[in-house]
């Protein structure tokens, strides 16, 4: 008798299942990048080095693109200079100021001669600190130089090439684009019937090539992307993370089952 019983619950908690499936939500969808960075140098010059391709993964921090950097490097190399020399000239008039300051204690110069020598003291400061702020800004030329992934991701977009030569004005297409790895959005479009039953943070299952993933709705259209005879239809995320190492591309179809 009791296994009758057990038997009969687990029928009832199976139909029970077989019919909430049923009621989940089923539709075609594809998958789309969840964003690019699209990646321009910030310096005139040419590309000295590629050490990217189409579809390679990256870590943040990797340099992606190298510019010719001779001219940046001498740049810093003035600034350098030119620190050195108003360090010298500030010890110069710091000596200078001291020397006046114990000669006018003693009533040796008039007070003229020792606004001079302060004046010439206030001026090697700030000529140090200019001199500082040229070195600066000479390294932050030189860092441009260099483009680095600022993500771990996958590179999607590459408009450059060795020996190229980029001006920074002139740059309509990015040179690299590179977008997240292990994370895509698939994208059902869905009438606002349909789209106000879900709400950010509700559970989805995406199924590509037989391969399932789980996954939550990450964001509801607000402007229609058209105007069909039964409505307007509106775009559904579903954000999900994945093995980068698994092939999925934009614009590959896939199944969404939303309960």
């Amino acid at each position: 008798m009791k296994n009758s019983s057990l038997k009969y619950w687990i029928c009832c908690l199976l139909f029970t299942g077989l019919f909430f499936n049923a009621e989940a939500l089923q539709l075609n969808g594809r998958l789309e990048w969840v964003h690019k960075i699209e990646m321009r140098v910030l310096a005139d010059g040419v590309i000295q080095k590629m050490n990217v391709k189409i579809g390679q993964h990256v870590k943040k921090g990797t340099i992606l693109l190298s510019m010719d950097q001779r001219e940046a490097k001498a740049g810093i190399l003035k600034a350098k200079a030119n620190i050195a020399r108003s360090i010298v000239n500030l010890d110069d008039a710091s000596d200078e100021l001291k020397r006046a300051n114990e000669l006018y204690d003693r009533g040796l110069i008039a007070e003229e001669e020792l606004k001079d020598a302060k004046i010439k003291h206030v001026a090697a400061s700030a000529e140090k600190e200019s001199a500082n702020a040229a070195q600066s800004v000479a390294e932050v030329v030189l860092e441009r130089t260099v483009l680095r992934a600022p993500i771990n991701g996958i590179i999607v977009t590459k408009n450059a090439y060795e020996g190229g030569v980029v001006y920074k004005t002139l740059q309509k297409e990015p040179l690299i684009a590179i977008a997240p790895s292990g994370r895509m959005l698939a994208r059902v479009l869905v009438n606002s019937t349909t789209l106000s039953r879900y709400k950010p943070g509700q559970n989805a299952t995406i199924n590509s090539h037989g391969k399932i993933y789980k996954g939550k709705i990450y964001s509801l259209g607000v402007e229609a992307v058209r105007i069909d005879p039964a409505g307007a239809v509106y775009e559904l995320d579903i954000l999900f993370n994945h093995n980068p190492r698994d092939l999925l591309r934009p614009s590959d179809v896939v199944k969404v089952s939303i309960p």
